[in-house]
């Protein structure tokens, strides 16, 4: 089972590494998260600046983007094979993108 992992709050997260502690036994796992924490961006995608793809680990990267960046990018240029599965999370906070 391909899965990928996203969040909001930065690649560097808990809650994100908490996921691929929870799934690696059971799936192959790609990370692929912002930079930095994006909290409140909701479906926002970056148009005005390049985006840049930085592998931090073996199944792990990040993007100077937000999540919808992140999940774009992991869809057409990082997934060597469409993902069974997608998770976002495990969020830091209350999720006020919709909110906000």
């Amino acid at each position: 089972m391909e899965i990928l992992l996203c969040n909001d709050d930065g690649y560097y997260s808990k809650g994100i590494k908490a996921l691929e502690s929870a799934f690696s036994d059971i799936a192959n796992l790609t990370i692929v998260a912002p930079e930095t924490n994006c909290s409140g961006a909701s479906s926002s995608l970056t148009i005005k600046n390049p985006l840049r793809i930085r592998k931090f680990q073996d199944n792990g990267y990040y993007v100077n983007g937000t999540p919808c960046d992140c999940i774009h990018l992991a869809a057409t240029t990082i997934c060597h094979r469409r993902p069974d599965l997608i998770i976002s999370g495990i969020n830091l906070g209350a999720n006020l993108g919709d909110d906000v």
